[in-house]
């Protein structure tokens, strides 16, 4: 078991760590919307917001030798339900490869984000 660490995404904010590597597959903790660079979440609306973590994501993949082609399975944890076909629109630009996925709506999340992704992909 491998622990996954990169500066290309934020740091956790908990006794966690942004990923674990193990017989061949990659679990992500989250992912929000925090700004790596900033460690603030700048953005305002869903589909902003969605971009940001997906570049998170994307981030932990990749410094785990694995990508968002390789995600067999999301869960999606909504703010707002209303926000499904916004969020739906940015989320299929990047998941191509459509994973098996769970999405529900979510009464609070990490500094009052709107949407947070966690992935398990192939190595």
């Amino acid at each position: 078991m491998e622990q996954i660490h990169t500066e290309k995404a934020p740091a956790a904010i908990g006794p966690y760590t942004q990923a674990i590597k193990v017989n061949g597959l990659i679990f992500t903790s989250g992912q929000i919307a925090i700004n790596p660079k900033t460690g603030t979440v700048e953005s305002t609306t869903i589909e902003q917001q969605t971009e940001q973590v997906i570049q998170n994501l994307q981030a932990v993949l990749q410094a785990a030798g694995s990508s968002l082609e390789k995600v067999v399975k999301t869960t999606c944890f909504l703010k707002h339900m209303s926000d499904f076909t916004a969020f739906n629109t940015i989320y299929g630009k990047h998941f191509t490869g459509k994973p098996a996925r769970s999405c529900v709506a979510a009464k609070e999340l990490p500094k009052d984000v709107l949407v947070e992704i966690d992935v398990v992909a192939e190595c």
